[in-house]
């Protein structure tokens, strides 16, 4: 084992002396030494409940025949940082967490690991970390939240932003946004749409590094407990069997997971998630290929925000289990790779029944025979821009209109608040991208003040920052390169006619090669807004380019 570095031997005696200091009895020294990342904190509502999951699992770990010790990694609520210099942080904390558990886990030569996180940037650190000490890991993460209840409907976080978009126009009193406020995010757990966090768990799910029901049992049931103490016991089995992420994570995994991301509709964070995740693997996932799936991939699952059913739903309709098996119906997985179950995608998936083809279409009767998820290129985003297709109404699939540009969100905000954004317009917000943010925030707040108007399907919006899994309509992020090294939409102009054809994949701007080298001759780089502490060196460390996956120290 591993740990026998650290606890048998002459020469360890030293660290046996303070195993003692932690109280740890010669018995449990005897033992595999299992890591459980706990992510819980109290400032996240998706990580508040993480503690009873922790606990859980220590018990299996203990059922099982390990000595379970837990040690910490953060996690931030992309909720409470949206719209102020917070959002700068979102991102990067996915690197700090990756680096962070790296280090504890190499430096206490644990034996195994348990990954337990929740949200956003939380799980796919956690997931980068799993790749890179590839010793035997599975994850069981806290679960969504239920969905909010106003007026006898289902709500969730992003009808929040949106509600306050809704009374800046006027179209609900204040009584009417507190019922919101007070009623949208019920209980603890990850927000309750398919958001980015929900998104990832069940991407963890289909990579085959959880269990079933990992993405999709909500926190505050019992089974979310239960679930975590089969992942206490099941990671005895995958030391015994010697199974590593590695083994699990390889390049037929990934493309399970984007295809199960098209029928899903998960965000298009997603886009950012999978590459940086492949790449700690050995495997460069390029995003060309994600066209590739969605055009055979069909989209089955129209999720909050791009519909009006909630992950409970999703559970009771037989999870992403359900899904897949769906997608096999047309050979569209691949099915004999191993998983964190100890048995193969085919073995978990065989038997599983779409208990509510209102929820899961089945594979003969989509929402559409493409995927939820399209990338676009063009002259104004040579390398990419990422939209989340099955949250575009029919009428913005294919848009004109002239550009808006802002050079930053809160220049943006200000101008759809005040009205000053007309049917049509095509919004502009650079700057924002990981290394022009830096950090590369995300845009909730901009696109939920444009449903909330009433504009939502009128009006475009592109940038090189990201956009919420919450985020609906024509918005198209992860825009490459992004302004601050150059890109095009640096060179956008107030009034160019921008084009968006989401079913042909472009993304255009009506000006010839000729202007544009005139305007790039004009152009000169910002000084960064952020010159010390760790966005500072983050934006440093940002290739020209990178659409923030892949970070490159130079």
């Amino acid at each position: 084992m591993r740990s026998e570095a650290v606890t048998q031997g002459v020469q360890q005696a030293p660290h046996r002396s303070l195993f003692n200091a932690l109280g740890m009895t010669s018995e449990e020294m005897k033992k595999p030494l299992i890591g459980i990342v706990s992510s819980y904190n109290e400032i996240v509502p998706g990580h508040m409940n993480l503690d009873k999951i922790v606990d859980a699992v220590k018990l299996g770990v203990a059922m099982a025949g390990g000595n379970p010790v837990v040690f910490p990694a953060i996690a931030v609520c992309d909720g409470i940082a949206m719209g102020h210099i917070g959002m700068k942080y979102s991102l990067v904390t996915r690197d700090l967490i990756a680096d962070s558990t790296e280090a504890m886990a190499m430096a206490h030569q644990f034996d195994a690991l348990v990954m337990v996180p929740n949200c956003d940037k939380n799980v796919p650190g956690l997931l980068m970390a799993a790749a890179r000490v590839n010793i035997p890991t599975i994850f069981v993460s806290g679960g969504p939240m239920l969905a909010g209840r106003v007026k006898g409907e289902k709500t969730s976080l992003s009808s929040m932003f949106e509600a306050v978009g809704s009374y800046n126009a006027g179209k609900i009193s204040m009584d009417e946004l507190e019922e919101f406020e007070n009623k949208a995010c019920p209980t603890c757990g990850s927000c309750s749409g398919m958001y980015t966090a929900n998104s990832m768990n069940c991407l963890t799910e289909a990579l085959g590094m959880g269990l079933r029901g990992n993405g999709t049992i909500p926190a505050v049931y019992s089974d979310r407990i239960k679930l975590a103490k089969h992942a206490g016991m099941k990671i005895m089995e995958l030391l015994e069997k010697n199974i590593k992420p590695r083994d699990i994570m390889t390049k037929e995994a990934f493309l399970n997971a984007l295809t199960v991301d098209m029928a899903l509709g998960c965000s298009t964070n997603s886009m950012l998630h999978l590459p940086a995740i492949a790449h700690e693997v050995g495997i460069e996932l390029d995003l060309e290929i994600a066209n590739q799936i969605s055009a055979k991939t069909p989209n089955l699952c129209h999720l909050a925000p791009a519909g009006h059913t909630y992950m409970e739903d999703l559970n009771e309709a037989g999870g992403v289990y359900a899904v897949m098996n769906e997608l096999t119906k047309k050979d569209l997985l691949y099915t004999d790779l191993i998983t964190a179950t100890g048995k193969t995608v085919g073995e978990n998936i065989a038997g599983s029944v779409n208990r509510d083809p209102g929820v899961i279409r089945p594979i003969e009767n989509p929402y559409s025979e493409t995927g939820g998820i399209a990338i676009l290129k063009g002259n104004l985003a040579p390398d990419t821009g990422v939209v989340k297709r099955s949250a575009v109404s029919p009428e913005m699939m294919i848009h004109e209109g002239p550009a808006r540009v802002f050079d930053c969100e809160e220049d943006a905000i200000a101008a759809i608040d005040a009205g000053k954004i007309n049917p049509g317009d095509v919004i502009i917000i650079r700057y924002e991208g990981p290394k022009g943010g830096p950090g590369m925030r995300e845009m909730l707040r901009p696109t939920s003040a444009i449903m909330g108007m009433g504009l939502g399907n009128s009006v475009a919006l592109i940038t090189d920052g990201r956009f919420s899994g919450a985020s609906r309509g024509a918005v198209i992020g992860h825009v490459s390169p992004e302004a601050a090294v150059g890109g095009p939409i640096a060179l956008v102009e107030e009034g160019d006619i921008i084009t968006i054809d989401i079913n042909a994949n472009k993304l255009d701007f009506a000006v010839s090669d000729e202007e544009l080298e005139k305007r790039r001759e004009k152009w000169q780089p910002r000084a960064p807004k952020i010159t010390t502490g760790y966005l500072a060196r983050y934006a440093a460390m940002v290739t020209s380019g990178n659409r923030g996956a892949v970070l490159e120290i130079k």
